[in-house]
């Protein structure tokens, strides 16, 4: 069925115009007025492309809804993907950890989680694709990173050290560690009654007591000589198979530009403005949190993202814990003057796809797959999603619309 969406004010590359969108066989086939067998009459509405979220583990509450309360992993990553229709976004990389812990964030649970999205796909309303978001120690990942790399959506590798950041002497702030391989890496003693009191959180999502994850996490540092030689490894699998991927969580230009020179373009939070002016200058994308852009600042004491976006040093806005954020904050950026709509659309759209490979969407522009968003934005007021398309059809409609 062929179908028009008129009267809508419409988000295109370059400006924003009344312009009637045109949708055949999943793509958007003009941006003319013509005959259709069905119309959406989208008076006052905006029409934007469908975010793209680069970077998202809100689905965790829904697999983890309280602390070691595990819920049936279908019924979870089917309320995730009605989650993600409400919220407009129409492909989501979950951002799945791999690491060494027990528990949500084990290989044993990320091994089911990526078999079980196989197996619901036909039923899913939205792409939901996975960003294999490695912690370096956990060797034990390789397997399943190797058999990812051969799904029909191809993931993204991003590269995580959280291990050294726990390892971390306490004294140096986390936003201006050295490299983490660097001979002068200052770490605390592992034995230390204040490093064991740190372990608690961890230790709970992990079910383990306080003594065991400790012990564990002294086991996994020993490993740290052998790193090095797996992320390379790891990388080389990646630059085979042409995927996406990342560092996360930056502080030094010599981090970044370590894993640029393992293939990684991507830029995902960097922790200080230095490091992420140096991405910038050597041409990399760079991911913020949409929630730091929403709230106004970082949880973590890391450079605002809204200021980012301004001084020009982030491309990319992902909703990192919370899917409502990446239209919160477009409304925020908008609201505060940052720069045009059209321009901070491309935060949530555009720009990721891009990042991402994803030639097929992001923009609304003949040819597209027909990914698309219709928001009920009154001037002064808070956005919200009435209808959901990816690739032409309904993932999500609310609201009374013909």
């Amino acid at each position: 069925m062929n179908l028009r969406i008129e009267n809508a004010r419409v988000i295109l590359p370059d400006e924003i115009a009344n312009v009637a969108v045109e949708i055949a066989g999943g793509l958007i086939s003009g941006l003319a007025t013509s005959d259709a067998d069905a119309v959406i009459d989208a008076q006052g509405m905006i029409l934007a492309p469908a975010m793209v979220d680069i970077h998202g583990d809100a689905f965790e509450r829904q697999v983890m809804p309280r602390p070691g309360v595990h819920f049936p992993l279908d019924a979870a990553l089917l309320e995730t993907d009605r989650q993600l229709a409400a919220n407009g976004i129409a492909t989501a990389y979950h951002a799945l950890t791999l690491s060494w812990e027990p528990g949500l964030r084990s290989v044993k649970t990320g091994t089911e989680i990526v078999a079980r999205l196989a197996a619901l796909a036909p039923r899913l309303t939205v792409e939901n694709r996975v960003q294999l978001r490695w912690e370096t120690f956990c060797f034990e990942a390789e397997p399943l990173i190797t058999a990812g790399l051969d799904s029909p959506l191809r993931p993204a590798i991003a590269f995580n050290d959280h291990t050294s950041m726990i390892a971390r002497d306490p004294a140096v702030p986390i936003q201006d560690r050295l490299f983490e391989q660097h001979p002068d890496f200052a770490v605390r003693d592992l034995n230390d009654s204040s490093f064991l009191g740190t372990l608690d959180e961890r230790a709970k999502r992990s079910q383990m007591s306080r003594a065991d994850y400790a012990q564990l996490f002294r086991d996994m540092w020993e490993r740290r000589p052998a790193v090095p030689e797996v992320i390379a490894r790891i990388a080389a699998k990646g630059r085979a198979q042409q995927v996406p991927m990342l560092s996360h969580d930056d502080t030094q230009a010599e981090t970044r530009d370590y894993f640029r020179a393992l293939g990684a373009q991507i830029a995902e939070f960097p922790m200080n403005v230095a490091t992420a002016r140096h991405a910038r200058e050597r041409g990399d994308f760079i991911v913020f949190g949409a929630p730091n852009a929403a709230r106004g600042g970082s949880h973590l004491g890391s450079p605002g993202a809204g200021e980012m976006v301004a001084a020009g040093l982030c491309d990319i806005l992902a909703s990192d814990y919370f899917y409502p954020a990446m239209l919160a904050a477009v409304a925020r950026l908008t609201a505060d003057g940052v720069a045009p709509l059209a321009e901070i659309w491309k935060l949530v759209s555009t720009n990721p796809a891009e990042a991402l490979g994803l030639r097929d969407r992001g923009q609304i522009a003949v040819g597209q797959r027909a990914d698309l968003v219709l928001i009920d934005w009154p001037e002064g007021g808070t956005p919200v999603i009435r209808r959901t398309l990816v690739a032409g059809r309904v993932a999500y409609l609310a609201g009374a619309m013909t």
